[in-house]
């Protein structure tokens, strides 16, 4: 019986189990010869498909539904608020309105009813333009003025606006059966009249005349 040659005797090396491996690895990975194809074989080279852009990487894997982009979370980050809504508009002052519509339909209701309530309830009120009535003055000078009277017209007062405009000079007339001579100034020391302030002067004046309440 022959005896059995050992590889080692014979300087032969025995084939390890991955050289016997290698050939079928190699043929089931290896890239058709007929048409360009790629591997399934890991790259140390390829980029991490959760970390990469999508845009860039075409490997990158798709962000789940809901979900945004990392690019597009920075875009985001970046932009500048929306410009707040502009404020409302203020409602022009009652001081600001065109002199005449200013006196009859705020000045004169306010003064009916500041009159009122200190006791007077036959006030009658009339807003015209007239000659000031004053010895001192020229016949023909003119003016607005608030003419107001009570009592069967014994007791009256004269409000003067020497132009159409509430802020420029004022004056007061006040008499009780006798026609007024003299001429006082009214709200000179205020630096900007409004219709409280003009309601006021007017019911503080009266009321140095002791014709208003219990007077």
């Amino acid at each position: 019986m022959a005896e059995e040659t050992n590889h080692n005797e014979a300087r032969e090396v025995a084939p390890s189990t991955v050289d016997k491996q290698a050939p079928s690895v190699a043929e089931e990975h290896a890239p058709s010869t007929d048409s360009p194809e790629a591997t399934d074989i890991p790259s140390a080279n390829a980029p991490d498909p959760k970390a990469a852009n999508p845009e860039e990487n075409p490997n990158a894997a798709k962000a789940p539904k809901g979900e945004k982009p990392a690019g597009a979370a920075k875009a985001t980050a970046g932009e500048k608020p929306a410009a707040k809504a502009a404020k409302k508009e203020k409602a022009p002052a009652l001081e600001d309105k065109p002199f005449a519509e200013f006196i009859q339909q705020d000045y004169l209701p306010a003064v009916q009813k500041a009159i009122a309530k200190e006791g007077v309830q036959d006030l009658a009120l009339n807003f015209a333009k007239q000659k000031i009535s004053i010895v001192g003055f020229d016949k023909s000078d003119e003016c607005w003025q608030i003419i107001g009277c009570w009592q069967n017209g014994l007791r009256q007062f004269n409000l003067y606006f020497t132009e159409e405009d509430i802020q420029a000079k004022k004056a007061f007339s006040c008499h009780e059966g006798k026609k007024p001579s003299t001429l006082e100034s009214f709200l000179i020391d205020e630096r900007k009249v409004t219709l409280d302030l003009l309601v006021y002067g007017l019911v503080q004046r009266l009321n140095g005349q002791k014709w208003l309440g219990r007077n």
